[in-house]
């Protein structure tokens, strides 16, 4: 049914509909069909307070009975649906989701109507009630015990924050004609207890050396409110600081830091005393080292009797047989004998053996030495993964050019290949789905694209010398070799692409991390060149007019068959006395047509780029320790120098890109390229809210071999993760250019600049809702003849300008996105024509995965 048919069809039997929806929700709605007499169902539980608001974001969250959750913002749909079920068979239901769901079957069912006393139900499946009653939500009954508990549970909370004089009374309002009732909370925190003074005592002088190094890092100071949460804060910094200076066994009682505030003189204002105390006798504290080190590389457990001992640089191996060479073993543990104990050190090594995804670890030990428990032994017992893991695997997938996709994939991982740890994957995957057909825009065409690829991954560096000398271990070193080869048909303009490269891979820490890839090469051959203009018939359309215009003979020679395109428009081009005599919408067409031959070339061209790329990430996204995280992820690639020492003499490659070398007759890309990707998040409000500030920058600038960049490594602006008021190939852009908008559409560029910013509130658990505004625009570093060159003082008001609202729906692991924009500033309308808010409210919808920055 198509899209047209299908808005009638509902225009026509809409009555049906909303009384078909109004009787559902007038059954399903009555909130309190299942609440049993003399019983209340919780709609509210409300807050006041005595004396002023204060952590109203938390207190909830000290309540044990809430409402029945609401969704959509208003209504409580798992109530309703639950409700939607024939009372009688709640008992039951009620014990039969109790059972696992293996056990969840028509026997099962069977002999809980036996246990229940209805024989007569015996056969049913009893599927709507079951699905209603899974996923639906049963009726929270008060339950005035909880309400007293909870006002106790808020007190509790406000006397941990520090307000020791706080007070919470509770009440009821009870409808016993509605069987509905509200719970309510009075708070009267009262003034918080200030730290006076700070002071600490710490015998051991090591320790207190050591804690004395930054005391600005100290979370807990004089003059702020006695939080207790702080001083477990405070607790937990000075564990991790301790344990980094190898101090292995301290404060694993919890019991040797403890605080003491002296109430002698007040309440509000007290002195408060950290104490570190080893013991009653204030004994020192022992720096451990590292001792033995074992690797135990077995099948099971039982079997370490019978593996062979080998030792490397320190470090004992155990092995049933050398199936892995021990140099594999003994490149992942960061750990040295002798070394003074770093917990981090452990850590990153338990890492290291998973990231290698070649062994799971199936038993792990720190044993302080006896007789000595200053001395640290570790022991890792490990297990080979299979040799083979075939993964198949479907997704999903949406754009705005392709819709909605269908995504096969299977990949095969070879474990361990020559003996040192190394793993090939090779994968074959395809993309399919439908696209807008160029020719008729009410019609769409199938698209795909088939690509298989082989990375031969190593744990190490692949360079002739030992690579931990100048590189340590704790980088987690990798390499990986690529070669791949894919197909695809989207525009009708197929291509065939081939790729490869050596890349490596190091992580300083949890946070940065580096990429280097070297003769990292891309072959793209373009098919259908020749129908160029079947595939595009606005530029066809343009030709047509600008041909017709110069020379009407010439143009009944190229029609029939005389002269080519190309040498036409070539003939056209050289033509100065007749672009210099063209005004007005004469030149407009010209200027039009000449883009159009730009794109003409893009688009058909044939790329071979060969190149090194240094990518580096600094990520505090996802770190506890980190409220306000920052993200950078900054790239740069130099192309084609390798290719330039070869000689060849320049060849016609094109109506407008003239003359270029070319290696194995493909043209050679050379440039350098520029990418900066910097976010910034601000949370607020417990950390619920957020606000998300992203900048892009990138700049590619071509030279010598190139006049233009490669248009797998040009820019364009719009789509669902850039700005969201047009779509991708959506007539943004270059600069404030006034080209006709299905030649503009497909211009790619060579200097693009982002900004976005969007705050994200929850609503509910599952949705959430967005503000955003995008803004951007792309550029040439040289003007081609359109005032599309990038300058200064003119590219703030050439940025297009667009804003809107989102929502996001998370279920499970998965965050469904779907964003309305609205255009707000489009430079490349008629100057006093470019604010368009408002002229149209039809928004451009945005439907995606995941956050767009």
């Amino acid at each position: 049914m198509s899209r047209k048919h299908l808005s009638k069809y509902f225009q026509k039997y809409y009555i049906f509909f909303a009384s078909a929806i109004t009787v559902f929700f007038l059954y399903a709605c009555s909130t309190t069909k299942k609440v049993p007499e003399g019983e209340y169902l919780l709609t509210k539980n409300n807050y006041r307070y005595e004396d002023g608001k204060i952590l109203d974001d938390e207190v909830p969250n000290y309540v044990s009975q809430k409402p029945n959750k609401k969704q959509l913002f208003l209504f409580p749909i798992g109530l309703w649906m639950y409700n939607a079920t024939n009372p009688k068979y709640d008992s039951i239901l009620n014990e039969y989701m109790t059972y696992p769901s293996e056990m969840r079957n028509q026997k099962l069912r069977d002999s809980l109507f036996i246990k229940y006393e209805h024989p007569e139900y015996v056969g049913k499946s009893l599927f709507y009630e079951r699905f209603m009653h899974n996923i639906g939500q049963p009726p929270v009954i008060l339950d005035q015990g909880k309400t007293e508990t909870s006002a106790n549970s808020i007190r509790k909370f406000f006397v941990y924050k520090g307000y020791w004089d706080a007070d919470v009374k509770f009440s009821h309002e009870l409808d016993s004609a509605a069987k509905k009732a509200q719970a309510n909370y009075l708070i009267t925190h009262k003034d918080p207890t200030y730290i006076s003074d700070y002071y600490y005592n710490i015998p051991d002088p090591n320790i207190r050396n050591i804690y004395e190094e930054d005391l600005t890092k100290s979370l807990v100071k004089g003059k702020q409110i006695l939080d207790q949460s702080t001083l477990e804060k405070e607790v937990k910094r000075i564990n991790d600081l301790m344990k980094d200076r190898g101090y292995y066994k301290f404060n694993n009682s919890n019991e040797e830091i403890y605080f003491t505030a002296d109430t002698l003189q007040s309440r509000k204002n007290v002195p408060l005393t950290m104490d570190i105390h080893k013991d009653s006798m204030d004994s020192r504290y022992k720096i451990t080292t590292i001792g033995d080190i074992k690797v135990h590389l077995l099948e099971k457990l039982s079997d370490s009797t019978e593996t062979v001992k080998d030792s490397l640089l320190g470090i004992n191996f155990y092995k049933l047989d050398d199936q892995f060479k021990t140099m594999a073993l003994w490149r992942p543990i960061i750990l040295k004998k002798g070394d003074v104990y770093q917990q981090r050190n452990l850590d990153l090594t338990k890492r290291n053996i998973s990231s290698m995804n070649n062994f799971s670890i199936i038993k792990y030990d720190e044993i302080l030495r006896k007789g000595n428990d200053s001395i640290l032994d570790v022991s890792y017992y490990l297990a080979p993964l299979p040799k083979y893991d075939l993964k198949i695997a479907t997704d999903i997938n949406y754009s705005q050019i392709l819709n909605f996709g269908v995504s096969p994939s299977v990949d095969l991982t070879t474990r361990n290949v020559f003996g040192g740890a190394e793993n090939l994957t090779t994968s074959v995957s395809g993309i399919f789905g439908s696209i807008v057909n160029s020719k008729n825009p009410d019609k769409r065409s199938l698209a795909y694209e088939i690509s298989a690829q082989a990375s031969l991954n190593f744990p190490r560096l692949l360079l002739p010398f030992k690579t931990w000398r100048l590189i340590p271990k704790r980088y987690s070193p990798t390499s990986s070799i690529v070669l791949g080869t894919s197909v695809q048909d989207n525009i009708g303009l197929g291509r065939i692409g081939f790729n490869a490269g050596l890349n490596y891979f190091a992580n300083v820490n949890d946070i940065v991390s580096h990429r280097l890839s070297l003769f990292n090469t891309q072959l793209s051959i373009t098919r259908n060149k020749d129908r160029y203009y079947d595939f595009f018939p606005a530029d066809a359309v343009v030709r047509e007019n600008i041909f017709q215009n110069y020379s009407p003979a010439l143009y009944q020679d190229f029609v029939n068959g005389q002269i080519s395109s190309d040498d036409f428009s070539t003939i056209i081009l050289n033509d100065t006395n007749y672009q210099n005599s063209l005004t007005g919408d004469d030149l407009s067409l010209y200027n039009t047509f000449r883009q159009s031959l730009i794109n003409k070339d893009r688009q058909t061209q044939d790329v071979l780029i060969s190149s090194m790329i240094y990518n580096v990430i600094y990520n505090e996204i996802g770190k506890k320790d980190r409220p306000n995280p920052f993200y950078l992820n900054a790239k740069v690639e130099l192309a084609g120098n390798a290719f330039a020492l070869f000689k060849s003499n320049p060849r016609e490659v094109g109506v407008i890109s003239g003359e270029t070398k070319k290696i194995f007759d493909i043209p050679y890309s050379q440039f350098v390229k520029f990418d900066v990707d910097v976010r910034k998040y601000f949370t607020f409000f417990n950390n619920k809210h957020t606000l998300a500030l992203r900048q892009f920058i990138g700049v590619g600038i071509p030279y010598g071999n190139s006049s233009t960049m490669p248009f797998v490594r040009s820019y364009f602006n719009g789509g669902s993760n850039d700005i969201r008021a047009w779509r991708v190939f959506g007539g943004l852009g270059p600069a404030d250019s006034q080209l006709d908008e299905k030649i503009r559409s497909y211009i790619m560029d060579n200097v693009k600049l982002t900004t976005n910013i969007e705050y994200r509130m929850p609503f509910t658990p599952m949705f959430e809702g967005a503000a955003f505004i995008d803004a951007g625009n792309i550029w040439s570093l040289k003007d081609s003849g359109f005032g599309d060159e990038f300058k200064f003082n003119k590219f703030l008001s050439q940025m297009g300008v667009g804003t809107g609202v989102g929502l996001r729906v998370n279920v499970a692991y998965i965050t469904l996105r779907l964003d309305a924009a609205y255009k707000v500033y489009d430079p490349n309308q008629p100057v006093g024509d470019r604010w368009v808010l408002g002229n149209t409210w039809k928004p451009v919808l945005n439907f995606a995965f995941g956050y767009p920055f």
